[in-house]
């Protein structure tokens, strides 16, 4: 099957790239066997110096690469150009830190000295998905390469440039060839990588299909393997939080990246007191986005990645609507060419419909309503997902309760969940394990290694 880029505000194809055969995926694996032989014995310092190339390459092409983004899934233009200077930062980051992060650490023990060291282990499968193109990938790249490991990127299907162009501002930025490298190949060819005892550990950042089909593959040959997957993020708004500033980033956390982010914010539950007024500015600021071309400043949401998309998320609105969910606005596709959905608006969600118990993957928000801070706990943890969640209370005693009780990896207090380098990223439940990110997700792939010296 040919790997296609199709611009989803057009449906025109751009361009058709042909998979990767067998042979040539066997020279990528030899090349990064080999290549990991001698990154591994780099200093942190030489290893340092090329990631800070990488980030000068992504911040000063940054105008280039989000258009190589916005062409080819659809995010705006602003948000494609702020994701390439968010890379930069990763990449700054852990130049900076890597080192530090993986020093040895000193354990008091009756022998003469104990310590733990971490050392890399090998090559990494990245398995990444199309929604943050560049930013899914770098934040992987960026803590694998400082630890000595090397990368192989199995990028999603659709942002095929994306994959290239990532290889080639690491190839610029003075790592071997070899180091890292984009694999075009379908998902066929995963579990025949995960086989290979040159694969030594995998990442995948996706849905929960993609997660089991391929944590399986990792299980099955003893590889350690880290799991970012879907999420149903709440965003619970009590009585003594800022309404209006809850409702203004309350819109920003659902639309943004066109509706399609794992940490959006996707059920609303407010304070039964405040719901009313919550609801009517909520709404309304949702009527007033702009809908359109991704390349226009004055556009706030874009296309969705791919047609299908668009299908998907009808599909699972029109049955919460049958199920008896209220539409306040939006709830069908835009007519026209590209994959338009518009900012749509649900209420009166009954248990048993798609927008109460599943992830809709696009600009559509589920409000809730409930009586107080026990019912927002009982109904946030109400999903197999566990990914982040958004908590809007001016309390300190409330804002303990949510911090210990909500079942997530990330709690945010009064601010939309946010991925940022400096703090470790993941979920709880079905919505994956292991930590990305922070000192913690450089670790994720080291051997931890106990030394004893008597």
């Amino acid at each position: 099957m040919a790997i296609a880029s199709i611009n989803p505000a057009t449906g025109e194809l751009l361009q058709t790239f042909t998979p990767l055969s067998d042979q040539e995926i066997e020279d990528k694996l030899g090349r990064a066997f080999a290549a990991y032989g001698r990154h591994r014995k780099t200093a942190f310092s030489a290893r340092a110096t090329r990631m800070v190339n990488a980030a000068q390459i992504l911040e000063n092409e940054k105008e280039s690469l989000a258009k190589l983004m916005t062409t080819e899934m659809g995010k705006t233009y602003q948000s494609a150009v702020d994701e390439a200077a968010k890379c930069a930062w990763a990449c700054r980051y852990y130049a900076e830190n890597a080192e530090r992060f993986l020093a040895d650490e000193i354990v008091e023990t009756t022998a003469r000295k104990s310590y733990v060291r971490y050392q890399p282990i090998g090559a990494i499968l990245a398995v990444m998905p199309w929604n943050y193109p560049f930013w899914q990938a770098v934040r992987f790249i960026a803590p694998a390469l400082m630890a000595g490991n090397v990368g192989l990127l199995k990028h999603a299907s659709n942002v095929p440039q994306c994959a290239l162009k990532l290889e080639d501002v690491f190839s610029r930025a003075g790592f071997e060839a070899g180091v890292f490298q984009a694999l075009l190949i379908g998902p066929e060819k995963v579990d025949g990588l995960l086989k290979d005892r040159r694969i030594v550990a995998a990442t995948l950042t996706g849905s929960e299909g993609a997660g089991i089909h391929v944590g399986t593959s990792a299980a099955r040959n003893i590889k350690k393997m880290v799991l970012e997957l879907g999420g149903s993020d709440p965003f619970i708004v009590m009585p003594s939080a800022n309404l209006d500033e809850a409702v203004a980033t309350g819109v920003k956390a659902r639309v943004s990246n066109n509706g399609q982010s794992c940490i959006a914010a996707k059920r609303f539950i407010i304070a039964q007191s405040i719901t009313d007024e919550f609801e009517k500015k909520f709404v309304d600021k949702m009527k007033s986005l702009r809908v359109g071309d991704p390349f226009d400043a004055a556009t706030d949401v874009g296309p969705l990645a791919t047609a299908g998309a668009v299908k998907d998320l009808q599909r699972d609105v029109q049955a919460s609507v049958e199920a008896g969910a209220k539409v306040l606005t939006g709830g069908k596709p835009l007519q026209g060419a590209g994959n338009f959905y518009p900012p749509t608006v649900l209420t009166d969600i009954p248990k048993e419909a798609p927008a109460y118990h599943e992830e809709l993957f696009g600009p559509v928000a589920c409000l809730f309503r409930v009586k107080d801070a026990d019912e927002a706990i009982r109904l946030a943890n109400d999903t197999r997902f566990g990914l982040g969640a958004s908590v809007w209370t001016n309390d300190e005693a409330e804002r303990e309760r949510f911090i210990n009780e909500l079942e997530a990896g990330m709690v945010f207090v009064n601010r939309m969940v946010a991925s940022d380098p400096r703090i470790p990223f993941g979920g709880v439940k079905q919505s994956g394990h292991g930590r990305e990110l922070g000192p913690f997700g450089i670790r994720e792939f080291c051997n931890i290694k106990t030394v004893s010296i008597h």
